[in-house]
């Protein structure tokens, strides 16, 4: 790339990511004054906001990267972290984020605190901080230098080595992130990710339609033949037992992995629990769950067109989407899209910063400082924020030098915390008399014994533990609940917990809440039916003779499945949820 439009690159980034800055203050210019206000956006954020920042959140460099390496390697079967996450986001839109919002929780470990005890609270916070602070900050910011690396040549503009490139972009993209956390608060994060989340839409669409154009000379619809004609075997998303992810693990372990992420991470939930009610919150959710559906399209097909392109043997993997963009995207757009990629990867920090700040402030300092003020637990928050940051930019580029396989790593480095936290939240929420000590016999059985399957047993007695790590997810998953079954049938509590209401929004559903569901699960079981040997991975034509009939019937069950949640299942889901609350909030029964 020639300097002078190296500079007409930067200067147009600058601009754009400007733009975002600073209608995102308009937007929160005297609005984080208070705690509410800094940690829950004052608890008035709309759907569209609370989609756009799950989208933005959950989408980062990593993954734009990383999942179109994979599609280009093998095939669509790692599409199931993304398409699957369906089924978590109809469980917390239903059923876990009333229970949220009717207890008015800010954190997940608040909830943790008023179903256990103080110590769960503790150990669940560790559990969180010791995952972002060592793994997650640090990933997402070095997965986003390395992105900014493979699509422009820093070393040639500023005259410097590669590893001082790495420290430079940690460093200046970590600055531009905290600072949005920091002193934006949760509504500043949410309004910038919307904005981004509509740049990402953009770009995401632009490269395989211009990639689609580029491989059929022009003609888009010739470049969509060559793809599903040349290589049908690579648009399988049924993932065999040699691919990364087996068709199994999505009815496992990948559940409860997806469940953990939408449902009790704290990082994705914050943005729920600053809903403005709980319809907004619904809509905010279940919206992000058709979002989810787009991935395949704009984060993996990219990488099936530069197999197409470039053939095999791109080295590595991770370069066959920066390549395809390099090729196709114009000269004019280089800057809108370094904005929208930093967009991606500052979403990520900065929401892992900010919800990391809101533990400390609210379940560490808090309770130990009972009558601290709004202004001072704001004050706690930025400073600890700030110490994380400035942590996490001399940790992230150390990464340098970590073994092949960040994806992965990062993947199987959450199963620390993952399981054990969504196993204590769900039979927290489905029992009443299980008491603190088994969530905290668990936290600690767990984190031993995921070590020793995954990497302990290999490392200390050479023997290898031959399951996959999605499906561990799952054994430990059984075994915990069973566990903690065990101890509450022991020494159950004296005084069985029982829920709370102290709604601070209106906890009426959204009307269309149960019927969007079905669309949403319908559309995702079509996805797995286009994508796999009965639909475009078949090979002896486009789609098999099944193909017709199989989306016909899944249809029609859908109709069925439709008719009876707007007739009967509506009403009944709603009069579950006013009973739920004390009857002086009864008063407005009408769905929203």
């Amino acid at each position: 790339m020639e300097m002078s439009n190296i500079w007409f690159t930067l200067l147009s980034c600058i601009f754009f990511m400007g733009l975002v800055g600073w209608i995102s203050y308009l937007k929160t210019k005297g609005d984080v004054s208070d705690s509410t206000g800094y940690f829950l956006a004052g608890r008035g954020l709309t759907g569209t906001f609370i989609a756009g920042s799950l989208l933005l959140t959950n989408l980062s460099a990593e993954q734009l990267i990383g999942l179109n390496g994979q599609a280009y390697r093998a095939n669509l079967s790692n599409m199931a972290w993304e398409v699957t996450a369906g089924f978590a986001v109809v469980i917390m839109a239903l059923y876990l984020l009333p229970k949220y919002l009717g207890g008015a929780f800010t954190t997940l470990p608040g909830f943790l605190s008023s179903r256990y005890d103080e110590g769960v609270r503790r150990l669940s916070v560790l559990l969180f901080m010791l995952g972002y602070i060592l793994v997650t900050v640090p990933s997402v910011l070095y997965s986003g230098a390395l992105a900014i690396l493979q699509l422009f040549d820093v070393p040639a503009m500023f005259n410097i080595s590669y590893e001082e490139s790495i420290w430079l972009i940690v460093w200046v993209v970590g600055i531009i992130g905290a600072v949005y956390a920091i002193f934006g608060g949760l509504k500043a994060v949410a309004v910038s990710d919307t904005i981004n989340g509509i740049g990402l839409l953009i770009i995401g669409v632009l490269v395989p339609v211009l990639g689609f154009m580029t491989l059929g000379d022009g003609s888009f619809a010739e470049g969509v033949k060559t793809v599903v004609k040349a290589n049908p075997e690579k648009l399988n998303a049924i993932g065999s037992s040699t691919d990364s992810v087996p068709f199994g693990t999505i009815f496992t372990g990948m559940i409860l992995a997806n469940l953990f992420y939408w449902g009790t991470n704290q990082y994705v939930i914050q943005r729920t629990l600053g809903a403005a009610s709980l319809a907004e919150g619904q809509k905010g959710v279940l919206y992000s769950g058709f979002f989810k559906l787009a991935i395949p399209f704009f984060m993996m097909v990219p990488g099936l067109i530069a197999y197409q392109l470039y053939g095999e043997g791109m080295n590595p993997v991770d370069l066959a989407y920066p390549a395809l963009v390099a090729d196709v995207l114009p000269l004019y757009m280089s800057g809108f899209f370094l904005a929208v990629l930093l967009g991606a990867v500052l979403s990520s920090f900065n929401s892992l910063l900010n919800s990391a700040a809101t533990m400390f402030a609210l379940d560490i300092y808090k309770p130990l400082k009972e009558h601290a003020t709004d202004q001072e637990l704001i004050r706690v928050s930025k400073i600890f924020g700030t110490i994380i940051a400035l942590v996490s930019f001399f940790i992230s580029p150390l990464l340098m030098n970590a073994p092949d396989g960040l994806w992965d790593l990062i993947r199987r480095f959450t199963g620390f915390f993952n399981i054990p936290i969504i196993t204590i939240v769900l039979v927290g929420l489905l029992s009443k008399r299980i008491p603190a000590l088994a969530a905290k016999v668990v936290i600690v059985f767990h984190v031993i014994t995921y070590y020793m399957l995954v990497w302990g047993l290999d490392q200390l007695f050479g023997f290898q533990v031959s399951i996959n790590f999605i499906y561990v997810y799952a054994i430990l998953f059984c075994v915990e609940v069973a566990i903690m079954m065990v101890i509450g049938k022991m020494k159950p509590m004296k005084v069985p917990y029982i829920f709370k209401s102290n709604a601070q929004v209106s906890l009426v559903p959204w009307k269309y809440s149960l019927l969007v569901t079905v669309v949403l699960l319908t559309l995702i079981v079509m996805t797995y039916v286009v994508f796999s040997p009965i639909g475009l991975a078949y090979g002896e034509e486009i789609v098999s003779p099944m193909f017709w009939p199989v989306m016909i019937l899944v249809t029609a069950v859908a109709v069925v499945l439709g008719i009876f949640s707007v007739k009967s299942w509506m009403k009944k889901y709603s009069s579950y949820l006013t009973n739920q609350q004390p009857e002086s909030e009864n008063k407005d029964k009408k769905l929203a």
